[in-house]
């Protein structure tokens, strides 16, 4: 009895024919595309600090600022700076200084803080003063990169 083979022939040319219309379309893909970059804007605008801002500056030494005041307090022993926000949040809420509200939604006492850290210290030093300042029951916490004022 013969054996049954399989005529290889037609799949062949159907593999030549994909292989000629690969090559063929290949080239016409798109290379590359135009993107479209913001322009950096053309004069510098007089933006305005909020005066509720509470930017915490943790220097080089392991020493903490508030608002450009030097605390008694650093990374290891933040008990100070605790203490400088627990009084700064009484006071707004003594002198009823409220977040803008202008989404309709209640007005509540500005708590957002502001953690600024140069780039050379540990993600741990970073982290422990987040923790004294949630300590403070400050919310919500942001980060700020070098170079910001």
């Amino acid at each position: 009895m013969n054996k049954p083979q399989i005529n290889v022939t037609p799949l062949i040319d159907v593999l030549l024919v994909l292989l000629i219309i690969f090559m063929v379309v290949t080239p016409m893909k798109p290379s590359s595309f135009d993107a479209k970059i913001p322009q950096p804007p053309e004069s510098k605008s007089n933006v305005q600090t909020n005066p509720l801002a509470l930017v915490v500056v943790v220097n080089s030494d392991a020493t903490l600022d508030l608002n450009k005041e030097h605390l008694a307090a650093n990374v290891d022993d933040p008990s100070a700076l605790i203490e400088r926000l627990n009084g700064v949040f009484d006071q707004r809420e003594k002198n009823l200084a409220f977040a803008d509200a202008s989404d309709g939604s209640v007005p509540h006492i500005e708590r957002t803080v502001f953690i600024k850290a140069p780039k050379n210290l540990d993600y741990g030093s970073v982290a422990k003063v987040v923790d004294a300042v949630k300590m403070a029951k400050a919310g919500p916490v942001s980060l700020q990169i070098d170079g910001l004022e």
